[in-house]
Formats: C-alpha cells, structure tokens, sequence
C-alpha cells in the first residue's frame, strides 16, 4: 500500500515536528490532539502547534507552503477522519494505559492494512501491544523520530513478532526514499540502539567529570571535536535536549534494564541537576542549564556553572595538552595523554565502547546498525566500532586487561582479527557476531563516493580537489579544502574534468560527501594577497573563475551539481553555471557576497538576472529583474531549503530534490545521464538592462534604508556598486542588449573596486576571525 495520506496524533514538539516533516516530503497529514478543557477553539492545540511552528527557527517546515498539508483537528471531532489514512503516528504522552486506549479507539476506524506506530522512546513494543486484536498487531511498529525531526537523519523501527513484514518494508522504504531518513532496524530492548548507548555515554561522562573535579568546559572540550562528536559535548548537548529530560530518560532505563546491566552502576544521585530543574533552569528552552547567557547591563555574556558550587561565572576556555595533541593525532592521541583531560576521555569512552560491543546482537543485528544510529541520531562522527578501529581494537583490549576489567566477546574477536571493519577487494566489510566478515550493505540505489573510492585511484587528484570515475561515463569532482572554498587549484581540477569527461566520458557531477558543499572562495588566499598589495594577483583569480564556470556552462556535456549544506558566494555560483541541480533538501543557498563588501563576481551577477528577466511567474520589463536581483544579492538573502533555494531563484522550478543524503550521489548521475542524449550546451543570453535611469531608482531606495538606519556607510558603498553591475553601467540602455561578457566585465571591475577599500578589507578579516558578518 502506498502512503499517500498520513496522520500524526499528538501535537506536541515531536508529534508536530513529525507531521512538519510529513509535509515536507509533499505528503498530507492529519494532527490531531485532545479537545481542551473549558476551549471555544475545540482544535485550538493542533492549530497552536503549526502557528508556532511556521514562527520557529531552526524551521520544522522547509518552506511555508508546506504547512498548507496539515490538517489541524482534534480526536473527538475528528476522529473518524482516520479512516482515509494510509500511516497513523502515534505521538501522545508516555504512558502505556494512554496509548493502549487510543490504539482500541484506532482499531474501530482505521482501514484494512493501514499502518500504526508508535514515536516512544522508552516504553516497549510487547507492552504496548498487550491486549489488543491480532489485526492491529499486525500492522503495529515502533517509529522512533530524533528531535527535531526535519533535520535528525535517524529513523529507529521496531517491529513485534506479529507485525507484518510488509508493513515494516512499506515504512522502511518509505522513511528512506520519502522522508530522507536512515533506517536502523531495532531489537525491541530499552531505549533501542542510539539512546541506549548515547544515555549510557552522557552519563558516564557526568558521573566521570563529578568524580575527577572537571570543569562543564573542560568535559565539553574533551568530550567534543577531539573525538568526532559535535562541539556541544556533554553539557551543552544536555543543554540543548533539555535538562529535565535526564531523569526521565534515567528512571525509564533503571526500570526496563536488568539490575546486573552496566548503566545501573553509573546512577548516581545529582542534587544539582535536581535543584537546577526546580529553579527552572531546563537548559535552552529555560532561564539556562550548565550554561546560560548573563544579558545584564546589556551585554550578552555566556556563564558556565560550577559543578561544586553551583554558581555561574564566565565561561572559560579551556586549555589541556591532551585536546592539544588530538588535533594531530585524533582520539588515539587524546586517550593516551597523560593530562587529566585523556584519563578522563579513556575513562568515559573505555565504558561506553566496551558497553556498545556488549550489546551485539541484544540490539541490533550487526555493528553497522550500531554506528549508523550514533552517527545519524547524536551526529557523532564515527561510530562506536568506527571509534574502536580508531583508537585499536586490540589496544583497547589490552588496556581493558591490562586494568583488570572485563573484554567484550565481540571486543576479543576484533583484536584477534582485522578490527571490527576492514576493506577487501575494493569493499567495505565489517565483523560478524560469529567472528567473520561480511560487506557492508548499502540499501538499493545508493551510490557512495566513500565507496567508490575504495575501489581505486582518481582519474586526476590535487590538494585541493579530485576527480573519480563513478560509472557509466558519468564523472564526479569532488572539492575538498577547508569548508570546500574554491582557490586556483580547484580550478585547474575543474580545467582537467574539461578535458577528461569531452574525451572519454559523457557527463560531470560536482559534489561531495563533507558537511557541506561548498562556502565560497578562500577569503584567507583572497586577504593574504591584499595584506602584500598583490591585486594582480586577486584580480587574475576573479578572472580565472569566470573563465572556469563559464567553460562549465559552456561544455560540450551535460554539469549537474548536487549541493547539500552550504552552498554559499562561490560554491551558489557553481549551481548557476550547472545545467541542472539535483539537490539534498538540506542545501542552504545564497550569494553573500555583500557580507564581505564584494559583489559575486563569478558571474553570479549575470545568471541571476538571466535567471530572473526569464521567470514566467516574474513581472516583466527592464526594472522588475533588476530590482528582484539587487534585493536578493544586496540583502545577502539564503535560502533554508531547496525548496525556498527555488522560490529565490537559485534553483529552477525544473531542477530535482532528493530528501536522503545518501541517495543524493546516485540521484544526480540518473539525472546526467537523462540530459546526455542530444545535449546541446546553452547559448548565451541578452540582457536588456535599464543603465543610469534604474541605478537612480536603487540610489534612490538606499538612501532611504540609510535614513532608516537599515544600511551602513559601507554598505552604501557595496550597494552602489552592485547597482552599478546589475542596471548595466553608464552606457546601458534597455532598448539594446547588453551581452554578457559585458556584466561579467563590470562584475570583475567592482570585485577590484571594493576590494581596495578599508571597509570591505575589515569585512573580510572580521569574517576570517570570527565567522561573522562585520555591519561597519
């Protein structure tokens, strides 16, 4: 059965984000909850919970339109409503009598072979199916969604011994394909897989910094970067979840775990945690947590908490030799040091991966499973098998023995062996429970660049990008300097794909399988030069870049770009000079330019407005283009999805979304390969520009915003030129066209322009220090 209308129950954070996100993916869906007490509105919660939504940032919904596919209702009104959905989700409050009542209501309405799962986190299938027919067993499962749902990849299923099989690869597929989720296939044991181990994880980490007398700093700073799990670390992540969650989470697992299971040794009682929690200190969503900003007199100051104490002070930063040496020696080097830093990360993630490896097959069927949960549901970078090979399987071993301490039987098998992953043949492979290897399975249709490059060399490789054969004649370039910024170097891999893919292939894909795509050109090269007064140097670069996405525009075959994150200044530009974008839904597009006191210049100027004059649904005439253009560039707007990508033009209505990361690769190639019959390169377009009477409407409306206090000095400057780019020059007339070689030229000349001037030099070095635009 196909899910073509779905219904969420429970409009709470998650039960709403999850309907968010059902919509999202173009599927309507019905949100129920309860009638209110004493309420005029009778569906007053599930049309409060998509208002708030549609005003909360970080979004749930990737473009406001989306929340048009919610249906807000309420489950006494709107019950029977049921019947026409193909996935019901259930997201009400943990309480298996709640439940279990709601499910006898849904067994009376809903149609043959609809699906019902449950979004808990802790309570049990077998519990949470006691007493019902065996025809809503059947179709019953467990869908666990990590908060917030739009953007947590991992999607945990747990399926009964009476649910269907059908009914769970309706969902798998479903949450893959559709909703863009990783599916972990769970046992149906407490907490599943990735809450399982990340609890255990988080509060050893607690335990383990009260005892040693560390600092939230410190902990936050060993238990973070240096080990490939997000900066938030332990306290900061508790932070973020909410600190009120904790013992909730804690009780649940005490009372579902056997009392001879590790976690039950690492309770403890934490008065603070409790008195915090009671002063309404619940992390972010309240006054602060282990960490709050201290907005008095005005300024915005981040205060740590002393563990001891429990008072608040500036936060520190810490210094310790063993995060030092990780920076060059990575998680092996941090556990090893001797500091109180490493003993203290060998002392939290000794227990935690000696824990994971306990927990094969109890959880999960194989190690894969494992590390893709941790990885997918707390962004960690490796996961706990992944770690182990990190720091040695057989190190870890002997460690653990060498201290007296139980090895797992799985941990033993790894050191006896190649480690829990090794590669064979050009495959990935990881160990099996009875201590052999198998490949690593990829779901139908997912093509890896992790994967293909295990396979062999690049067709051509430097320090800054490289080129791989991905099959079928399609060629992929993959950036990979520091946030994939765009120098001379990557360049000249873009002049070798010219060569290469005209010669003996039939297609390029520009992509790659870091956080992001690609944040632009290297500010750092860019300032280096002015810092010598090499202008020579900075304009032969600018010149260079459209020279090269020009010749990509221009080849003799079909370029499509598969961004996902940033795609930011240069890396947007590469889109537009793309035949065709398929894109991960994730992708953040913009041309930003203005916030370092440029203008694009590598012809991001040009399509925009080629992009805009164009536009069916746009106002036509010289002005309207000009006008859409200056507002989306000069306001260095960015689009939140690929979807709002479009809305701004930096997507064409043609151009494909894929919502899982993983299908993205793979995604793009088909897409290649459906242009390479016939392609024919775009022919160069005409563009009637208004000149000097359209640059006085702008300077006009600048003045305005200056008056207004919405620009400043140096944001004049920047918008002048820009309005000087995109109306055409001086000698620009709308009854005659202007080429665009022309724009290129004048988007070269006021790149050289700006760059001399003090304003846009402190710009740039602001940005290059902080990460952040500098308003001067």
């Amino acid at each position: 059965m196909a899910i073509s209308q779905a219904a969420v129950i429970g409009a709470g954070v998650m039960g709403a984000g999850i309907a968010a996100h059902l919509a999202n993916a173009g599927v309507p869906v019905l949100l129920l909850d309860i009638v209110p007490k004493g309420a005029e509105n009778r569906s007053a919660l599930a049309e409060g919970a998509i208002a708030k939504m549609l005003k909360a940032d970080p979004a749930p919904f990737m473009w406001p339109r989306a929340a048009q596919l919610v249906t807000p209702g309420n489950l006494e009104d709107d019950f029977d409503e049921l019947v026409h959905c193909d996935w019901i989700v259930e997201a009400v409050l943990e309480d298996p009598e709640v439940k279990r009542d709601l499910y006898h209501r849904l067994e009376e309405v809903r149609k043959d072979g609809s699906i019902v799962s449950s979004n808990t986190s802790t309570l049990p299938l077998k519990l949470l199916t006691e007493g019902l027919p065996a025809r809503f067993a059947a179709d019953f499962m467990i869908t666990h969604f990590f908060n917030p749902p739009r953007y947590m990849a991992l999607l945990e299923l747990v399926a009964g011994e009476k649910t269907r099989p059908e009914a769970v690869a309706e969902i798998a597929a479903f949450g893959d394909r559709v909703l863009g989720k990783g599916i972990v296939h769970c046992h149906d044991t407490p907490g599943f897989v990735a809450n399982r181990i990340g609890t255990f994880w988080l509060q050893c980490a607690v335990v383990e910094t009260l005892e040693r007398g560390l600092t939230v700093e410190e902990a936050d700073a060993v238990m973070g970067r240096p080990l490939g799990i997000p900066k938030t670390g332990v306290f900061a992540l508790l932070d973020l979840v909410g600190l009120d969650l904790m013992p909730k989470v804690d009780a649940s697992l005490a009372a579902t775990l056997p009392k001879d299971d590790a976690y039950q040794a690492l309770r403890r009682p934490f008065p603070l945690l409790e008195k915090l929690i009671a002063e309404g200190y619940t992390g972010r969503k309240g006054k602060g947590g282990f960490y709050r900003l201290n907005k008095a007199n005005g300024a915005r100051v981040k205060e740590a908490i002393d563990l001891a104490t429990g008072d608040y002070a500036p936060a520190a930063r810490p210094s310790l030799a063993s995060v030092s040496a990780a920076r060059r020696g990575g998680a092996k080097a941090l556990v090893a040091h001797a500091d109180k830093g490493g003993a203290f990360a060998w002392a939290v993630m000794s227990q935690t991966l000696a824990y994971a490896a306990s927990l094969v097959p109890e959880i999960a069927d194989d190690i894969p499973s494992v590390d893709r949960a941790l990885c997918l549901g707390y962004n960690w970078k490796f996961g706990p098998f992944e770690l182990l090979d990190k720091l040695g399987a057989k190190d870890v071993a002997a460690r653990l023995t060498e201290e007296g301490r139980a090895v797992p039987p799985l941990l033993e098998k790894a050191a006896a062996a190649e480690g829990f992953y090794r590669v064979k043949d050009g495959r990935l492979q990881h160990l099996t429970v009875a201590g052999d290897y198998a490949d690593v399975r990829r779901s139908e249709g997912v093509l890896l660049l992790a994967d293909v490059k295990l396979k062999g060399p690049p067709l051509a490789r430097n320090g800054s990008a490289s080129l791989w054969d991905i099959g079928d004649g399609v060629v992929c370039l993959e950036v990979h300097t520091k946030l994939n910024t765009i120098d001379p170097e990557v360049f000249k891999i873009i002049g070798k794909a010219l060569e290469i893919v005209a010669k003996d292939h039939k297609a390029l894909v520009v992509y790659n399988e870091a956080s992001h795509f690609s944040a632009g050109a290297n500010l750092g090269l860019a300032m280096f030069a002015a810092n010598v007064g090499a202008w020579p140097a900075i304009e032969d670069m600018v010149s260079e870049g459209q020279k090269v996405y020009a010749a990509l525009k221009r080849a003799p075959f079909p370029v499509v770009a598969a961004p996902s994150g940033l795609a930011l200044g240069g890396g947007c530009e590469i889109l537009l000079a793309s035949d065709a974008v398929q894109a991960h839904a994730e992708s953040y597009i913009g041309l930003v330019e203005v916030g370092v006191g440029v203008v694009p210049a590598w012809g991001g100027c040009k399509e925009l407005l080629s992009r805009y004059s164009r536009d069916p649904r746009r106002p036509k005439g010289p002005m309207p283009p000009v006008a859409a253009a200056f507002e989306t560039i000069g306001m260095a707007k960015v689009a939140k999805s690929a979807f709002e990508a479009k809305e701004l033009g930096f997507l064409r209505s043609s151009d494909l979304v894929t919502f899982n990361r993983e299908r993205l690769l793979a995604d793009a190639k088909q897409k290649a390969l459906s242009l390479v019959e016939g392609y024919q390169p775009p022919e160069p377009v005409e563009l009637f520009l208004p000149g000097p009477s359209g640059k006085a409407s702008l300077a006009y409306a600048l003045r305005d915003l200056f008056a207004k206090g919405q620009a400043t000095e140096h944001d004049m400057v920047v918008a002048t030129e820009l309005a000087e780019v995109l109306t055409g020059g001086a000698k620009a007339d709308f009854t005659e066209p202007t080429s665009e070689d022309a724009v290129l030229k004048m988007e070269r000349a006021a790149f050289m322009r700006l760059v001399k001037t003090p304003g846009t030099l402190a710009r740039v070095e602001h940005m290059l220090e902080t990460g952040k635009p500098l308003r001067n």
